[in-house]
């Protein structure tokens, strides 16, 4: 049986904290995981961009930069230069091979959000994960009206990550993804 899990909040909440501890813990216990995973970049105490790591490959590339100066990427969000080389070879590559992989296995996606909606390779990886028999765990942006976002929201069973509730929210995940 298939688990589809989501989690949103306000920007900076605790998302990409709350599935890399989803993610120890489920390693720990021997669960089988691919997918990718989103990190800040910071540099004299001030973000400048964001990392992009493949779960089971450990590669790790930039997903977007302040300072980003690189063929192929002039797509912008905010003050961020996209990586969409990275994003693609990297980020969507986690998703199809963890589809590859012929244990049961949960891929998770963190996070589907404005930069990475800017690559349609990685749209198309998260797609053809939710049209697969795996369980997934993802965050999505929360005031984001991509349809992709949508779906996630309509068809996933969704956790609203706010100050009261994150520090049980692992907790509350783990109890979810052990249902299966």
């Amino acid at each position: 049986m298939k688990l589809r899990i989501g989690i949103t909040g306000k920007p900076r909440i605790g998302k990409s904290t709350i599935i890399k501890a989803v993610i120890k813990r489920l390693k720990a216990d021997g669960i089988a995981l691919g997918g990718m995973l989103t990190s800040d970049i910071w540099e004299r105490g001030v973000r400048v961009g964001f990392s992009l790591e493949d779960i089971n490959t450990g590669e790790k590339g930039i997903l977007a930069h302040v300072h980003l100066r690189q063929r192929g990427s002039k797509v912008k969000v905010g003050k961020y230069t996209v990586n969409l080389i990275d994003l693609d070879s990297i980020g969507a590559n986690a998703i199809k091979n963890a589809l590859t992989q012929p244990d049961p296995i949960i891929i998770v996606v963190d996070e589907i959000g404005p930069m990475e909606l800017k690559s349609t390779r990685f749209i198309d990886a998260v797609e053809e994960a939710i049209k697969s028999k795996k369980s997934m765990l993802v965050s999505v942006h929360l005031k984001s009206k991509h349809e992709l976002v949508e779906r996630v929201k309509k068809e996933f069973v969704m956790f609203e990550v706010t100050q009261e509730n994150r520090d049980k929210m692992v907790d509350s995940i783990i109890q979810q993804l052990y249902l299966l």
